[in-house]
């Protein structure tokens, strides 16, 4: 068990590596972002906190087969999220729900990797809270790229770098 969990771990830290990013991963149980896993769903960018830390939606990985449910199940949960992140920039979303499991993220070192735990748990809450007062509601694409590239873009001048 602890060989296929350092493998798994190894093959997603590969395809992190390759956007430059060595990383550690956290995976916790939190409430809302774990609904949000349970209910299948990407938490979408709708709010300046979201995009303060997340580029995009935070990504929910698609159903794990039989196949991948009965084999190396830890090994193929890393394989399910390095699949869903074909196309994206795991440096600029740093977090993937697992459907019908639940929230992982990551970062450079411990600390980022909580506090994008921390974030994610945070911004699935606000997501849910603000369909429940407006299911129609929308983001202004502008204040994502703003909030995002204000503190991760190459010019980045707000907060921590």
């Amino acid at each position: 068990m602890l060989e296929e969990l350092k493998e798994k771990v190894f093959h997603a830290n590969l395809e992190l590596v390759k956007h430059g990013l060595v990383i550690l991963v956290v995976h916790t149980h939190s409430t809302y972002a774990t609904a949000w896993a349970q209910a299948g769903c990407d938490i979408p960018n709708i709010g300046t906190t979201h995009a303060d830390y997340f580029h995009d939606a935070i990504p929910c990985t698609a159903d794990m087969t039989e196949a991948e449910v009965k084999g190396t199940y830890e090994l193929e949960t890393g394989n399910v999220i390095v699949k869903r992140f074909e196309g994206l920039n795991p440096v600029h979303t740093p977090g993937v729900l697992v459907k019908n499991h639940g929230p992982f993220s990551w970062g450079k070192d411990a600390y980022d990797a909580v506090h994008n735990a921390v974030v994610m748990e945070q911004v699935a809450k606000m997501a849910s809270i603000a369909y429940a007062v407006n299911p129609n509601l929308t983001m202004n694409p502008l204040l994502i790229e703003k909030h995002f590239s204000r503190k991760h873009g190459p010019n980045a001048y707000y907060g921590q770098k």
